[in-house]
């Protein structure tokens, strides 16, 4: 039987299925040398687990950020003046533990941010228990620990989690349970600098928080100018479950959350 032509002028095989435009092409395989010197370094163990975890998750997800910034002023006065009380306590307050605890607060406005779709993705799975990751850079890659039951807990208990998780992952010892059951996810970069960025959902959960540095900024208050600590921030959700009304709502209420900390209490 004579072979067909395909347009790069190769020889194929006839009765051959079509290739559908579905599949994601190979990347192409280069010789850098010929370029100049390199050196080929293999990746480590977490970052290729890692890895192929977040590259599942961008292929699978259909990812939305939004982006967003708030007013943290006066919360992070209230962490400064709490800052000596707090060290005898043994715990460091930072900035992180208060957006946990609004975080809870919006999901339980929101339920559908601390959810799961099925394996089949025909149904939510809403769940009642709030357990939120915090993602750790450490010297073998990007970690993601689990904190439990942050609803349940106080700003120092949570302090104390935080540092020791922190810890644990810095020094390789997270267990499977220490980075199980995550409900939704936060990303914090502010440490280190950058204004916005996008983070990948890390899936079964269907949205994830990147936090950016805050500064200092003018903001007008109807007659005059003020300066303000705003901090930016986004959100990435699975636009299966999530649109982006939702979206928009779930942030603006973490911003406030965020803004009038004593909403908390509410």
């Amino acid at each position: 039987m004579q072979g067909s032509v395909n347009p790069t002028g190769q020889a194929g095989q006839t009765g051959q299925p079509a290739n559908s435009g579905m599949g994601i092409p190979p990347m192409p395989q280069i010789d850098f040398s010929q370029f100049g010197a390199t050196e080929t370094v293999e990746l480590g163990r977490i970052k290729k687990i890692s890895g192929k975890h977040l590259h599942t998750s961008w292929l699978n997800v259909p990812h939305v950020t939004q982006f967003d910034e708030c007013d943290i002023t006066q919360m992070d006065q209230f962490r400064v003046d709490m800052k000596a009380t707090a060290e005898k306590q043994g715990v460091k307050l930072t900035p992180l533990v208060f957006v946990m605890k609004a975080v809870v607060k919006a999901l339980q406005d929101f339920p559908h941010f601390n959810a799961s779709l099925s394996a089949d993705g025909q149904a939510l799975i809403k769940k009642s228990y709030y357990n939120i990751g915090i993602a750790v850079d450490t010297p073998n890659g990007l970690m993601v620990p689990v904190v439990k039951d942050v609803d349940k807990k106080g700003i120092y208990e949570l302090s104390r989690d935080l540092m020791a998780i922190s810890a644990k992952a810095r020094d390789g010892k997270l267990s499977p349970a220490d980075m199980s059951g995550g409900t939704f996810t936060i990303s914090s970069l502010g440490g280190i600098g950058g204004t916005q960025f996008t983070p990948i959902v890390n899936v079964p959960e269907v949205a994830i928080m990147g936090l950016s540095k805050a500064k200092m900024q003018p903001v007008w208050n109807g007659t005059t100018f003020e300066p303000k600590l705003i901090m930016p921030f986004s959100v990435s959700y699975d636009h299966r479950v999530i649109d982006g009304a939702e979206g928009v709502r779930f942030t603006t209420s973490v911003g406030q959350y965020l803004t009038d900390i004593r909403q908390l209490l509410l």
